[in-house]
């Protein structure tokens, strides 16, 4: 069964470095950018191949940059849209809790409880060894999914809420992987935001 952990326990978990800060962004600063993100992003809704079948993504996504670096996960290459000044204005706000610089951003648009992320780790080359997540939540709150490598029975989740910020460091990709989970119960839309550190290969 899932147990669900609170914010302070977060430290608890091992091999991972994970930190929530739930009022990262104001009240009217999430409400403003929501409405921004959701209305001017150029979302997309990419194909992709799950055990030899091809289905569309259950979310629409963008991804944003300060270069034309394009980033690949699970068969899927994107190629970067420009940062708008609603992402540079969260951008500048984690320069200033994290100090840690970021090359681009990937935007998940989940419409409702149907959208949803599978089980996954943001352990691409791509991104380093150890990287550092940084995760901002707009719209309706969802459960954020753990779940051991080395001990899949070791799971817990987490409410992500409007305006906040899911730090995840250290070992955690490594360890540790996440999912947003379909529901059944009837949620409004929600804006995810992962800011990261995208390397050039060789």
């Amino acid at each position: 069964m899932i147990q669900p952990i609170s914010k302070l326990s977060l430290a608890q978990l091992p091999d991972a470095s994970i930190h929530y800060i739930d009022h990262f962004l104001t009240m009217a600063e999430a409400n403003a950018l929501f409405e921004d993100l959701q209305q001017n992003i150029p979302w997309k809704q990419d194909p992709i191949t799950v055990f030899g079948k091809t289905f569309p993504q259950p979310r629409l996504t963008s991804l944003h940059g300060h270069t034309q670096d394009p980033y690949t996960y699970s068969g899927i290459t994107m190629q970067p849209h420009p940062m708008t000044a609603s992402l540079r204005l969260i951008e500048k706000k984690l320069k200033q809790y994290t100090e840690k610089d970021f090359s681009s951003v990937l935007l998940n648009l989940y419409r409702d409880g149907k959208d949803s992320n599978g089980w996954h780790a943001d352990d691409e080359a791509s991104l380093g060894i150890n990287p550092v997540i940084a995760s901002v939540s707009l719209g309706a709150p969802r459960f954020f999914h753990l779940k051991q490598n080395k001990d899949s029975s070791q799971r817990v989740k987490l409410l992500l809420e409007h305006g906040s910020l899911l730090l995840m460091g250290g070992q955690t990709q490594h360890c540790w992987k996440h999912q947003i989970a379909k529901t059944a119960k009837h949620v409004g839309p929600r804006i995810n935001l992962t800011f990261r550190k995208v390397f050039r290969s060789n």
